[in-house]
């Protein structure tokens, strides 16, 4: 009975996985229906909108004493204060960056995320690279290096996305908090700053949200929900799916991101595009196979060693 229950929870999970993933990936459609609002009060109706949604969640769920207790924590209070600017930075960037059309561009930054994670993980809290772990970072260099000769430049949008969204994950890390919670500390911190932001555009008659712009206040009233809802798909899969598992469905949500900048948006893809995204995706390859045998080996070390302590 136990194990059609574990096979339950983990069929529920895979589509929780899939779903998450998938609203990530297409997320950028309802970012392109806000195009008339500027990035920066998107931003701030989205602090408000997702801590009032997170607020009736969490009620419901019976996890405020779960939130009682981080908050008097002052590490955990500290870097969620400090993860919480880090995702603004990467929500700010990311709204901007579709609304102007550089769709393709953000799909490359997520797309390149998991590499800098291992980066952030080395430099930060001297994880060692393996060797093919080396290999893959090196690729996506020089990916980034292709694209910055073709371009002329650099493509900031994607280094910054990956950057900020590693830095993100890294301090959520070290803040010890669950996911649903976790956010709501982070939006909380910084919804006085959001709200003040959104009274001053209203005392200069810039605020566009009321009865004059009925769809775009339904829209941005949405914003929480948008934000909230996959986080709880995404934490409930990864609650009860395997890490390989999770690696493997990550790669959903820039993939649909770059198919909407191509195929929808019809977003200029050069050459050099397809010679960066060609090496990164190699990269992700050789980083994902090397991550699937390291667990195989871990689970035939735990299997053996389970087999000497049971003789």
């Amino acid at each position: 009975m136990s194990k059609q229950s574990d096979k339950s929870h983990e069929t529920l999970a895979l589509a929780a996985g899939i779903a998450a993933f998938t609203t990530w990936g297409l997320v950028p459609i309802y970012w392109k229906l806000l195009k008339a609002v500027p990035a920066t009060e998107i931003l701030a109706h989205r602090f408000v909108w997702t801590s009032i949604f997170l607020i009736a969640l969490l009620a419901w769920q019976r996890r405020w004493t779960e939130v009682k207790t981080n908050v008097r924590s002052r590490r955990a209070r500290l870097y969620c204060l400090a993860s919480g600017s880090m995702i603004a930075i990467t929500w700010f960037l990311y709204i901007w960056a579709v609304i102007i059309g550089r769709v393709i561009e953000t799909s490359l930054g997520y797309f390149m995320t998991p590499l800098m994670n291992v980066l952030l993980g080395a430099v930060f809290l001297r994880e060692r690279l393996t060797r093919w772990q080396f290999v893959s970072v090196l690729l996506g260099t020089i990916g980034v290096l292709n694209l910055t000769f073709g371009y002329g430049h650099p493509p900031w949008v994607a280094l910054s996305l990956c950057t900020t969204f590693g830095l993100y994950g890294l301090l959520r890390k070290k803040s010890g908090t669950a996911a649903i919670p976790g956010l709501f500390i982070e939006t909380v911190l910084l919804v006085p700053l959001a709200i003040a932001y959104l009274v001053f555009l209203k005392t200069n008659g810039h605020l566009i949200f009321g009865p004059a712009h009925i769809s775009l206040s339904i829209l941005l009233m949405s914003a929480g929900i948008v934000t909230a809802v996959p986080q709880v798909w995404f934490g409930y899969a990864a609650q009860h799916l395997r890490l390989t598992t999770l690696g493997f469905l990550q790669y959903l949500a820039p993939t649909g991101t770059f198919f909407l900048g191509v195929f929808v948006y019809h977003e200029p893809f050069t050459r050099n595009h397809l010679i960066t995204f060609a090496i990164i995706w190699i990269a992700l390859a050789i980083f994902t196979g090397d991550a699937v045998m390291r667990w195989r080996s871990a689970r035939t070390r735990e299997a053996a060693t389970s087999l000497v302590g049971s003789a």
